[in-house]
């Protein structure tokens, strides 16, 4: 199996080369560059075209925000994580609208870190259910690409409609379940799940589950979630 490859931007060089001397330790990923902002964080990402990207978000110049729209523009299959000191909704929510597939606090266990680097690679979500639930639940600018509503006869506004079960899957997405949570609440397999979540990735042209639900609040094919009180 091919190696993960991870380009790692921070502004602060002890971070990265933790980061870095962390992630080598792994025999299944790479790491293939450092970035000092984000206008170097594009630049290394076009050139070296990296699997994941571990994105800081508070950079001089750049900011990982502009830098995450930008990277995922011209590399629309590079997943970004959000690597950050912030556990603020306002900076989750801008950086994830950008196009990060999700966040992991720097405060995170060193376990914490590779897994989602993993998840990444997958094209999984990396955020908790409470915070899916949140950012989510906020709705987003709604682009005029259509007054779609949702229904798999409306399909998306470029490209093959989805299914009705496609659909379903990214409503409960969108509550932040996961792949085995989603197939216990539609009666199917995990593989399944997947399988929907492959071609759902195909028909929107994104590369994870966080891209993809943005995408279809975007076009109306779902509504915002409840956010659920415990």
């Amino acid at each position: 199996m091919d190696r993960i490859t991870v380009l790692i931007c921070d502004d602060h060089a002890i971070v990265r080369e933790g980061t870095k001397k962390l992630l080598e330790q792994e025999s299944d990923i790479e790491v293939v560059g450092e970035a000092r902002d984000g206008a170097e964080a594009v630049e290394k990402a076009r050139s070296l075209r990296p699997r994941v990207v571990a994105m800081d978000i508070a950079m001089p110049g750049m900011n990982g925000v502009e830098a995450t729209r930008k990277i995922k523009s011209i590399l629309p299959e590079t997943a970004v994580i959000a690597l950050t000191a912030y556990d603020d909704l306002p900076y989750i929510s801008a950086i994830l609208e950008s196009g990060a597939a999700g966040y992991i606090l720097k405060s995170a266990r060193a376990e914490e870190l590779i897994l989602a680097i993993r998840a990444a690679a997958t094209g999984d979500a990396i955020l908790s259910r409470s915070v899916a639930q949140k950012v989510f639940s906020r709705g987003i600018r709604l682009s005029p690409v259509a007054q779609m509503g949702s229904g798999a006869t409306k399909g998306c506004a470029t490209g093959p409609s989805l299914t009705e079960k496609e659909i379903e899957v990214l409503k409960l997405a969108s509550k932040g379940l996961s792949n085995k949570e989603i197939a216990s609440e539609m009666g199917i397999s995990p593989r399944t799940v997947q399988s929907h979540m492959a071609s759902i990735f195909g028909k929107m042209s994104v590369g994870s589950r966080t891209e993809a639900v943005f995408e279809a609040l975007r076009r109306r094919l779902i509504a915002p979630p409840d956010i659920e009180v415990s």
